[in-house]
């Protein structure tokens, strides 16, 4: 293999791959990054066996030819050089990749390309063509919620599932549930319904932050792996096989008590509180006082007797049909998460401090936001002794 390529094309493309690096295997091949000639370019590709990622970049083929190199020691060499072009020599049947760029010649040890593992292709399947606003937008507002541990996989990835030309994706761990929902512009040929790891979300979320392409989501038919496509980037992950949980009837569809508070003041306080909540297991307390037509007021209390107590005050818009002061605990960590996923106003609804809370986007009216899909958040109480 004889290839030349521009160091920032070459860095730019082993940045993208090196993320689907291994970096716990039993297979020492996957800690290494796939290079090889394809059609006129130059396809750099990693795994770690859930995921794949793969990227083609622009280059001059003099021989045809691959190898696999060790991924962070190509990195950080690639990243270090200076804007020249970079040459890769790798000899048949050699071990060894040759490297020359200005005044610096290298040899990295390699292994064949032949004994990497092959990178899924999903040539047919079901296929949707989604918007990267706002498919980042609704990734960034469920992934967070999925569990991280693996005793129960399914709540380890985000369930998709679609309906007419509405696309759902939620996330749960069994605290708390992401439900958010976006609008496509045409209407798969059928249904889909799949639960793609949360990590391989992660990492689309990432790739298409700088794009305005269409982003192609194609699932094979086995309903086992799905492919995402964003110009010379493609994605590939193993789905999460299972039944995720009926989230439906997890979210109340009345309330007693409605908060309606900027996000901003509320992540201001929740952040102030959430410093004293470190030495009182985390537990963030939230009055909602009624104004009785006046702005009501929302109190974030938090508190540890090894520490001291905080109280931050918040003017809000609150509805109760009793009229009385509503309360309800949160874990600090899950009350900030939400918030940091949302902007503008929030609505905060519950119905006792001992059933869930729900927040949803909504404007200075407080009404519900749907721009281009809407989101709710529900998240299950701390129960404290007030």
């Amino acid at each position: 293999m004889k290839v030349e390529v521009l160091q920032e094309n070459l860095q730019r493309g082993l940045s993208i791959v090196s993320r689907a690096v291994a970096t716990r295997s039993t297979l020492p091949i996957t800690a290494n990054v796939y290079l090889g000639t394809d059609q006129g370019r130059l396809k750099l590709a990693a795994t770690d066996l859930d995921i794949a990622l793969s990227a083609w970049v622009g280059a001059k083929i003099d021989e045809e030819g691959a190898t696999t190199v060790p991924s962070r020691l190509i990195s950080d060499f690639v990243a270090s050089l200076p804007p020249a072009t970079v040459r890769l020599e790798v000899p048949d049947r050699g071990r060894q990749v040759r490297l020359e760029c200005a005044r610096n010649e290298s040899t990295i040890n390699a292994m064949d390309a032949e004994d990497f593992p092959r990178i899924p292709e999903i040539k047919d399947g079901l296929t949707l063509s989604l918007d990267p606003r706002v498919l980042r937008k609704a990734i960034e507002r469920v992934e967070f919620a999925a569990a991280s541990d693996d005793s129960r996989p399914v709540l380890t990835g985000v369930h998709m599932k679609s309906d007419g030309d509405r696309l759902t994706l939620a996330a749960a761990d069994g605290f708390r549930l992401a439900v958010a929902e976006i609008t496509m512009a045409q209407a798969p040929s059928e249904a889909i319904e799949v639960i793609v790891p949360a990590r391989a979300l992660r990492e689309l979320s990432r790739l298409i932050a700088d794009t305005s392409e269409p982003i192609e989501m194609r699932v094979n038919q086995q309903r086992t792996q799905v492919l995402f496509q964003v110009a010379d980037v493609e994605l590939v992950a193993q789905l999460i096989q299972g039944t995720f949980p009926n989230y439906s009837q997890l979210i109340p569809a009345e309330w007693t008590t409605r908060c309606v508070v900027p996000v901003d003041e509320f992540k201001r306080e929740a952040r102030i509180a959430a410093i004293f909540a470190r030495d009182g297991s985390g537990i963030i307390r939230l009055k909602m006082h009624p104004g009785n037509g006046m702005p009501g007021t929302l109190e974030v209390i938090a508190r540890a007797d090894e520490v001291g107590e905080n109280e931050g005050k918040i003017d809000a818009q609150i509805e109760s049909s009793a009229g009385e002061v509503a309360k309800i605990a949160f874990n600090s960590r899950y009350l900030q998460d939400v918030l940091n996923a949302l902007s503008g106003n929030v609505a905060l609804e519950m119905t006792s401090p001992s059933s869930q809370g729900v927040f949803r986007p909504v404007d200075e009216e407080g009404k519900e936001i749907d721009d281009g899909g809407k989101y709710v958040h529900v998240v299950m109480p701390m129960f404290v002794q007030w």
